[in-house]
Formats: C-alpha cells, sequence, structure tokens
C-alpha cells in the first residue's frame, strides 16, 4: 500500500504513533526490507556505513525488550513534567497518556527494530558526537519517513538504553555489545487509519537567529 503523499506531507506527518499502532495487522517482512533500502540512502560519515538493522519478532523476544524498556520508562513517566509556560504544557497530557499506553503495551507490535551504529561513542568530543550520531539518526528518520509513505507508524524510543538496558538489550539479541551502539528501540506497526495532521509546534520566528544570538 501506497499513500502518495507528496514530500512536505511525509515530512509534515510523520508523528510518533502509539494508541494508533494496529498491533493486529502482520507486517510483511519485505515491506520492512523495501523501507531499509530507502534508508540507507540516507547520509553517513566518509561514507562509513557502518549501521546495522535488527529486527525482533519473536513474541518471547519482544517480551523481554518490552520489559527492560518498562523498568526504566515506568519511573520516568512518573516523573513530575516541567512548566514551560507555552503550548508545550497543553499537550503534556496527552503525550503522557500515549507514552504510558505504549510503555503498557509494548510487545504487542507485530516488529520491534533497533538502528545499530559501530563503536562506542562514550568520550567522543562534541564534534566526535555529531560525527557519530549524524551517521544514523539521519537514516532511521528515513525510516520512519518510508513507513508513513506505506500506512504504517512507529514510535521513536530511547529508554531502554537507559542504566543496564543497553547490554541487556545486547545479551537477549545476541548483538555484541562492545562493538556496536543502539540508537533506539522502535515498535512497527500498520497505523489505525493514516490521517494525521501537523503537530502544534512554537513558532520558527520563536526559535531563529540571525548572525548573532
Amino acid at each position: 500500500m501506497r499513500l502518495n503523499l507528496d514530500a512536505d506531507d511525509v515530512l509534515t506527518t510523520t508523528r510518533s504513533v502509539r494508541k494508533r499502532l494496529d498491533f493486529d495487522k502482520p507486517v510483511p517482512r519485505e515491506v520492512l526490507m523495501e523501507c531499509l533500502d530507502i534508508a540507507l540512502q540516507a547520509p553517513t560519515g566518509s561514507n562509513a556505513q557502518g549501521w546495522q538493522w535488527m529486527f525482533v519478532e519473536d513474541p518471547a523476544k519482544k517480551t523481554a525488550l518490552a520489559d527492560i524498556y518498562r523498568t526504566n520508562a515506568t519511573p520516568y513517566l512518573d516523573l513530575p513534567k516541567p512548566v514551560r509556560g507555552d503550548i508545550r504544557d497543553n499537550q503534556m497530557d496527552a503525550v503522557m497518556n500515549s507514552a504510558k499506553y505504549l510503555n503498557e503495551n509494548f510487545e504487542k507490535a507485530p516488529v520491534l527494530m533497533i538502528p545499530l551504529l559501530e563503536g562506542r561513542p562514550e568520550g567522543f568530543d562534541a564534534g566526535m558526537q555529531a560525527s557519530y550520531w549524524g551517521s544514523l539518526l539521519p537514516a532511521v528518520w528515513s525510516y520512519m519517513l518510508a513507513l508513513r509513505e506505506r500506512g504504517l507508524g512507529s514510535a521513536w524510543t530511547t529508554l531502554h538504553l537507559i542504566g543496564e538496558g543497553e547490554k541487556q538489550a545486547a545479551d537477549l539479541l545476541g548483538i555484541p555489545y562492545e562493538r556496536y551502539t543502539q540508537g533506539g528501540l522502535f515498535p512497527i506497526a500498520y497505523t489505525k487509519g493514516t490521517d494525521f495532521k501537523l503537530a502544534k509546534r512554537l513558532p520558527a520566528e520563536q526559535l531563529t537567529h540571525w548572525d548573532t544570538w
């Protein structure tokens, strides 16, 4: 299935999808690989292409990953939320309710995906950190855009990486922890409906600087 969205529509309506993930509809591997072929066209520093992509379909492994995620997510989601004095405050309840729903149902997604990049960035300075993550995160976003165009959705989560979580996930999946760093944990499913809209954001003028801060 293709939605035939134009570039601006794909870029502005690809949302973090949680409550509207269809847990009952299977996701074919060929669709996942089609999206990956697109994502692999993203920039990669020095053309290193040091990325790897882990897809998890096994129910027991999905449950174990969800448990690792919950260990960190549950206390985090119960923390008091910041008050910013702008439109973000009005959105916070909906964001938290959606995040808690995913936390409770993570393993029900047909597929979980972990993008990885060769190396361990601990101790890198700002320049090396930017170069390192700049060689993975654009491809991950491209993957989410490709999902959107095909009627699927996901949510960018990172809470399983906190503390011992990343190592536990690596051990579970046989990932060589000393060689590869995980960039997130993504539930993947077809979406319930495809009518996603632009999000409410702070105005660009409020975030823009010309020649000086």
